[in-house]
Parts: C-alpha cells; structure tokens; sequence
C-alpha cells in the first residue's frame, strides 16, 4: 500500500508572482523534509502548479503535510489529495510517471477538497480517498483520517503567519522561550498566541502521528 498526494496552490491564479509562490513552496518542502524525512518521494512540482510525492503510511503523509501548511507564509497555500491503494507506474523511456489506484484516489480526493472549498467548508484543505479494493479496516481508518484533517485544516487556516511558526516550532520540540527570542516577542505572548489559536491540540495530533511512524 502507498499513500499518493496531489497538491497545488490555492487561488493561484489570484497570485502576483506564481513562479515565486512554487519556488517558496519547493523551499518549504525540501525544508519539512529535512525535519520530518518520511517521504517515499517528497512533494515535487510536476505541471504548472501541481506537485506529487508519496508516503509510506497515512501518518507519515499527514505529519509531514501539516508541516508544509504551518511553514508557508502568508499568501501562499496548498490544498491536498491523498489516494491511499497500489501504485503502478509506468515507464517512458526513461521516465516512470505515477499511476495506479492511489494516484486515482489523491485525484478523486483533491477535486473534493475543491467542491467543499467553493460550498460550506473554504477552510478544508485536505482530502482523503481509498482506492477499490481496499479492505473494510482501511476504510474506517481513511474516515477517521479524513474527519480529523478536517478539524485540523480549521484550526491551522485560521491561525495568523506567526501563529503557524510558533505552532510549527512547537510540533519540532522547540520551547516557548527559543521561539519568542525568535520573533523578538515575550514568552509571554508567544503562550497567549499559541492558546487562543487552540495551537496544543494541533501539536499534540502531530506528536501521534509521528509515534506511529516510528513505532
């Protein structure tokens, strides 16, 4: 079993300066992948505004994914779909292009994020869908997956920029002190930022992930 992901940028087409939005999101990527290296394949541009990459595991995909939201500056943001099932590439020439149920699952999931997005739900930014086949097991653990990225996706769209850093930084072990001499703030704030944005339960969701990855 793989777990396949499709991103791209939300309102893209609204950006001033696209090329720097996909290079920010690149630098983002190899950065989370520098600290959380889970990827089979990491998230990778392919088409326009489109990336690609693949993990072992739904912890895995989901750990590394909440890092890239919480790490991205304002103005720039991914929506995610992710297809749990086989992968079957296929070689040409010297290339091997993704393909598979997996991959058809992440592209079912990402056209839903963007139907709810555009209805009662513009904070969702992360979909998940099972490929024919899978077991009745998986698909309970696809449904609790789903419903909390969900929840995770409100909380982390509406946390300011500084926010997101302060809560990135807590998900990677840092202290309330090195993040504040980080903004130039008082540990202080940084406390009544992280709380008022509900930052613990987002960290904490992090910390079960990662266990499960390496457990």
């Amino acid at each position: 079993m793989t777990v396949a992901v499709i991103a791209d940028i939300v309102a893209s087409r609204l950006l001033a300066d696209r090329a720097g939005a996909q290079k920010t999101i690149s630098d983002v990527v190899a950065e989370v992948e520098r600290v959380l290296p889970v990827a089979t394949q990491p998230l990778t541009a392919v088409v326009g505004d489109e990336l690609q990459g693949e993990y072992p595991s739904l912890a895995a995909a989901l750990a590394s994914l909440l890092l890239v939201r919480l790490a991205l500056p304002e103005g720039v943001d991914c929506r995610f779909g992710v297809g749990v099932g086989d992968v079957r590439p296929i070689s040409v020439g010297e290339r091997e292009i993704p393909e598979g149920p997996a991959w058809w699952a992440a592209r079912a999931a990402i056209e839903q994020v963007e139907k709810l997005q555009q209805r009662a739900a513009p904070a969702v930014r992360t979909w998940i869908e099972r490929a024919e086949g899978e077991d009745a097991e998986m698909t309970e653990a696809i449904a609790l997956a789903t419903a909390y990225a969900l929840s995770r996706d409100q909380a982390v769209s509406a946390m300011s920029e500084r926010t997101r850093r302060l809560t990135y930084g807590r998900c990677l072990g840092r202290s309330q002190r090195e993040l504040a001499d980080q903004e130039g703030i008082s540990q202080s704030a940084v406390s009544q930022a992280l709380s008022a944005a509900g930052s613990a339960a987002v960290v904490e969701g992090f910390a079960v992930l990662v266990a499960g990855v390496r457990s």
